[in-house]
């Protein structure tokens, strides 16, 4: 674990040892091969330590903050952008993990339900789904340098998909997080960056589809 972020690294030990279990021998090396796959710019372990130190910031707002640790963990877990169940299939592993680890069905049953949540398909729900989202989301409110780095990262990802296609696509998911009442579910994160993040989503949006 030496070349984790110190974030990541705390994350990681906190929330098995807040679970009292250990895990699987191989599982932490699984994890991190995942996220360094090459096909991956965005969903990294750069992603996955700027959303610890998110969560690290905001961890009086959870519940049950090992579980939203884990979840957090697992929630790029799987990860092809061709295909459209990997948070179903990250979730699934998450709950094998726990459940093999020795931790309670319930409790891995709620880990997979806060992955599931990650999908951005509807209002998260409960309060530790609601904080993960803010966390996975909080790129959206980054500086407008790290933003625009994180446009390339995504559409380095999608490398496949020709451009106005692309264009298209994303228009449509940067749009809808615009129309939102409000994008983020948690009233400190909607504090700190709901305003950078219609700025530099607007920003994106006007980019993507110019006039004419």
């Amino acid at each position: 674990m030496d070349d984790l972020s110190p974030a990541l690294r705390a994350s990681w030990d906190d929330a098995w040892r807040a679970l009292r279990a250990s895990p699987q021998p191989g599982l932490l090396a699984e994890l991190l091969a995942r996220y360094s796959e090459p096909h991956r710019a965005y969903h990294t372990l750069q992603h996955l330590g700027e959303c610890a130190v998110e969560l690290e910031r905001a961890a009086n707002l959870a519940e049950r903050l090992a579980e939203v640790e884990l979840a957090l963990w697992f929630h790029d877990a799987i990860y092809d952008t061709r295909a459209h169940d990997n948070e179903a299939r990250s979730g699934g592993w998450a709950r094998t993990a726990l459940v093999g680890a020795g931790v309670a069905m319930e409790t891995a049953a709620r880990v997979e339900a806060l992955v599931l949540a990650t999908r951005h398909d509807g209002p998260p729900d409960g309060v530790d789904a609601r904080l993960l989202v803010d966390v996975d989301l909080s790129i959206l409110g980054a500086p407008p340098a790290r933003f625009a780095e994180y446009e390339r990262q995504i559409r380095e990802e999608y490398a496949w998909v020709p451009e106005p296609e692309f264009r298209r696509r994303r228009a449509r998911v940067l749009g809808g997080f615009l129309a939102r009442p409000a994008i983020y579910g948690t009233a400190a994160f909607v504090e700190r960056l709901e305003a950078r993040a219609r700025t530099n989503l607007a920003r994106s949006l006007a980019e993507l589809t110019p006039p004419g």
